[in-house]
């Protein structure tokens, strides 16, 4: 379940495309990259992610290998549309709820349907937004979305460089450290193989922001056909890796969890309960989301 590299900034197309097989959203897609620093050549989680979501920003080598992870797994989108509303609902309940103005979404991937931005100044106007992205792709649409959103912003960066993301002054300047931040790493962290690395990046992050901060968090759960799906992904060079329950946990230790916790993906509701249909992503087969190996959660940062 990667939303990038993860995998959302912005839409120009509407996800009724979500109803497509990912092979029709591509028929019309244009081969050659908008940026020659754009590579084409080897497959990138963040396109085979909006090919799943039916969308159009991908190439020949990302549906080539897409579609070699959807035979191993074939529920891969009915997965990615479900782990999008977990996405859209956390962002309502953190800006609706929770007052948080400010987030910090790494692994943003490209453009789909509500993305965090959206939602949370849907909520509130000045919710300021920064997204994080180590494709050029999402660059170049991020550059075009958000050209007249002075709250939110994008940088090209890596997870596996916390300390870096950190000291960027971009950032700096666009969020205020002192006050609570929303840390999203959805559909992200399987990507960093190391446990001892990833539970390492989580804490560095979560450290560094202030009490009444949160994270969220998504992640694919240890099962077979994850297993095979996701070894396309290392034959392919992307790698990435699901983990047990008990090894997802370890990401909320020293943490609060907020509402249901840190639960599997189809019994995740958000932590007031309510959500609105108007805000989130069609699921499809209610017996097939149900099978979904995954975990989604929200946790406080409280010291």
């Amino acid at each position: 379940m990667s939303q990038s590299g993860t995998g959302n900034v912005g839409s120009p197309d509407p996800v009724a495309e979500d109803e497509r097989r990912p092979s029709e959203a591509a028929e019309q897609v244009e081969e050659r990259p908008p940026s020659p620093e754009i590579d084409i050549s080897k497959p990138h989680i963040a396109r085979m992610y909006d090919y799943y979501l039916g969308g159009k920003h991908n190439y020949a080598i990302d549906r080539q290998t897409a579609e070699q992870f959807l035979k191993a797994w074939p529920e891969a989108p009915i997965g990615a549309r479900l782990n999008r509303r977990f996405l859209i609902e956390s962002v309502r309940w953190l800006a609706q709820e929770a007052g948080i103005r400010q987030f910090f979404d790494i692994g943003s991937g490209l453009p789909t349907q509500q993305n965090v931005h959206e939602v949370a100044q849907s909520v509130a106007k000045d919710s300021r937004v920064v997204y994080v992205d180590n494709d050029p792709l999402v660059r170049v649409h991020a550059d075009v979305l958000l050209a007249t959103d002075p709250n939110t912003i994008f940088l090209t960066g890596d997870l596996r460089e916390p300390e870096e993301l950190l000291g960027r002054p971009e950032l700096r300047d666009h969020l205020d450290l002192s006050k609570p931040v929303a840390l999203l790493l959805v559909a992200v962290l399987q990507f960093i193989e190391d446990n001892q690395q990833a539970y390492d990046i989580v804490k560095t992050l979560c450290d560094a922001l202030p009490a009444g901060s949160y994270l969220v968090l998504s992640h694919p759960l240890k099962d077979e056909s994850v297993e095979q799906a996701l070894a396309v992904y290392r034959r392919a060079n992307i790698g990435g890796r699901s983990r047990t329950e008990e090894e997802i946990r370890r990401f909320f230790d020293g943490l609060t969890p907020v509402g249901c916790g840190l639960a599997r993906a189809a019994e995740w509701t958000p932590p007031d309960g309510i959500t609105q249909s108007d805000n989130v992503i069609p699921l499809g087969d209610p017996e097939a989301f149900k099978k979904m190996p995954g975990m989604f959660g929200i946790a406080r940062i409280d010291r």
